[in-house]
């Protein structure tokens, strides 16, 4: 069942980037005036069809890895022929094939800007970035950190969100040199610099906080108790406040899951605050293992997590989407950049199994973290289709634009051995991403 969710999810997904996608290049091509055969979602044999007035052909396919847009080819004829049809695409100027082939990407950079604009208008929930109690020794605790502050900003970039500190930390990966981190505490704010040298240089998976002593702070505080769990078991009810476990003061959650994750099927004497009356119990938890075989103990409780609304008006919403889209695409377009040079593991691409998990879980959380994903993998989208790559759409506009320099357009035999080069690498990254993915899959 939860595989079949998946996959709608990723059908669902793919389905809605590759129709914006083909629609971008859709509305260029009939501003044209060009005449479109077929628009197609997904490859193969059609298995849903509808032709509109102007007799081009809207196809849902079989295969819904990708999509297409058909336009008709013939005799070099700069007028309409006789059957109502519009102009063939050669007979269009170099400018029109530009923008025909710019359409798709374009769409994508602003469907991600519609999408923000509207969740930064209508404002979403996120998780507050205070840091815990660095561990001594860490970069955070050499650099002064010692917990209770909120992060304001990395790199002197807004930070109101823990996924902002992490799409921040995620732009200097390979780097040398520091990384600056604000942070605010009662009133006071502070900067921290915090030493890198090649980081995580060509590592798979790199946990980015974690590597510098940055951890999360909740209040030991209970929000959600799982039916059944050996915490409802042993009397913990939402709402309480760990004091201590075994006589040792907890004094923020990460205490209390280090005491659960080291006392599997181990007696913990809690005591609890409830209220104004402080209660003692016994829970014992579960026994578990994780995919690498680890034992470890499960309660099966959730913390009260701080979170803030973070909205504009309409105005300010359509500014920060703009902003929003531009980082995004200048952060994608630097780590493709650092993975050519090696500074970046190619193990982060992702291929159609990783879109469908993200997808899925993302959809669980809620339509915000759903739409954030879909405008995230929309860039990604847009920033790979302009590579310069034959077979692209940045291919063909590298190709016409050698057409605009030279006068004329680039020989056959020129463009089909660019096609057979484009082939073979944009079959290696496909190849290289579902390889990825089996390897996540697999662990």
């Amino acid at each position: 069942m939860e595989f079949l969710q998946y996959l709608l999810y990723l059908l669902l997904t793919l389905g809605i980037l590759v129709t914006v996608h083909e629609f971008g290049h859709f509305i260029v091509a009939r501003m044209s005036g060009v005449d479109v055969v077929r628009f197609s979602v997904g490859f193969g044999r059609p298995f849903l069809k509808y032709t509109d007035s102007k007799g081009t052909e809207f196809v849902l396919a079989m295969i819904p890895l990708g999509g297409y847009l058909q336009m008709r080819e013939g005799e070099d004829d700069s007028e309409p022929d006789r059957s109502g049809k519009g102009l063939i695409f050669p007979s269009l100027s170099v400018g029109w094939r530009i923008a025909i082939a710019l359409g798709g990407p374009m769409a994508n950079f602003l469907f991600a800007w519609i999408v923000y604009w509207v969740l930064f208008t209508v404002g979403t929930t996120v998780v507050v970035p205070v840091l815990g109690s660095p561990e001594t020794g860490t970069t955070a605790h050499v650099a002064g950190m010692r917990g209770g502050e909120e992060i304001v900003e990395v790199d002197e970039v807004p930070t109101p969100s823990w996924s902002q500190v992490n799409m921040q930390l995620a732009a200097r990966l390979g780097d040398s040199g520091r990384i600056k981190v604000s942070t605010s505490r009662q009133g006071r704010s502070h900067d921290y610099w915090l030493p890198i040298d090649r980081w995580h240089a060509g590592v798979d998976d790199p946990d980015l906080l974690d590597s510098l002593g940055l951890t999360m702070s909740f209040e030991p505080v209970i929000e959600r108790v799982e039916a059944g769990s050996v915490a409802e078991q042993g009397g913990l009810l939402a709402g309480d406040r760990v004091l201590s476990i075994n006589d040792d003061i907890v004094t923020n959650w990460t205490d209390f899951v280090d005491h659960v994750r080291q006392g599997p099927e181990t007696e913990l004497l809690m005591l609890i605050r409830r209220q104004t009356m402080d209660v003692l119990l016994t829970v014992v938890p579960e026994k578990r293992r994780d995919v690498d075989g680890n034992v470890f103990g499960f309660a099966g409780v959730a913390p009260v997590v701080p979170t803030r609304t973070v909205q504009f008006s309409v105005g300010e919403g359509l500014w920060k989407g703009i902003q929003e889209v531009q980082s995004k695409t200048t952060l994608t377009l630097s780590l493709l950049n650092k993975m050519v040079q090696g500074l970046v593991s190619t193990r982060n691409l992702s291929g159609p199994i990783t879109i469908a998990k993200v997808a899925g879980d993302s959809a669980q959380a809620g339509w915000e973290d759903f739409f954030n994903v879909l405008a995230l993998l929309s860039i990604s989208l847009g920033v790979i289709n302009l590579l310069p790559i034959p077979l692209l759409d940045g291919g063909h506009v590298l190709f016409y634009g050698v057409e605009v320099l030279i006068g004329k357009p680039v020989p056959t035999r020129v463009q089909t051995i660019g096609v057979q080069i484009g082939i073979v690498v944009v079959a290696g990254m496909i190849v290289l991403a579902f390889y990825n993915d089996l390897a996540r899959l697999l662990g």
